[in-house]
């Protein structure tokens, strides 16, 4: 009887890991444009890195799939569809580890994450904001303001020149 109630302590733990990892909410799609967030974009490779002062006063990276990486490299525009290109933020901290080596306070790491975006490239689904989609995620669910969402294809109408593109490819060293 005792280790009846072991396995069914068990198999309840079980239903319920798999009952939260269902309901995680990566499968919820952001406002606006219906975009999820892609299963593996942490394990894309990195376009770039950007630092970003004022309001925002971040540290961001600048990932993209494979289809983003071969445009990049090719120097393809307007970027083909398929392009997904993930920006994700965090605050940013001193990092006393790091300064104790230098000697000096000279260093910052990530902090808390703040949110991840994405560009999703689609010309005809997305066409009336040039062929792109957007979405914004914090604590991995959708940023629920629509009108948030409204606001990023005017930001990016400045450099259609670069397919609404800010971020270029970094240089390799």
């Amino acid at each position: 009887m005792k280790r009846f109630c072991i396995l069914q302590a068990i198999a309840m733990c079980a239903v319920a890991l798999l009952t939260f990892a269902a309901s995680r909410s990566d499968d919820e799609a952001a406002p606006l444009f219906g975009i999820k967030i892609p299963p593996d974009y942490r394990d894309w490779k990195l376009i770039s890195v950007a630092h970003e002062e004022g309001n925002l006063n971040d540290i961001r990276a600048l990932l993209g799939n494979d289809v983003a990486i071969k445009a990049y490299r090719e120097g393809k525009l307007p970027f083909p569809d398929g392009t997904i290109i993930a920006r994700i933020a965090w605050s940013y901290v001193p990092s006393e580890e790091n300064d104790k080596v230098f000697g000096r306070s000279q260093s910052f790491v990530a902090g808390s994450a703040t949110n991840v975006q994405f560009m999703v490239k689609d010309s005809k689904k997305y066409a009336a904001t040039g062929g792109w989609g957007f979405a914004q995620f914090k604590n991995g669910k959708p940023d629920a303001d629509a009108k948030l969402l409204k606001t990023c294809f005017p930001c990016h109408e400045p450099i259609k020149a670069r397919d609404y593109v800010f971020t270029q490819y970094a240089p390799n060293p």
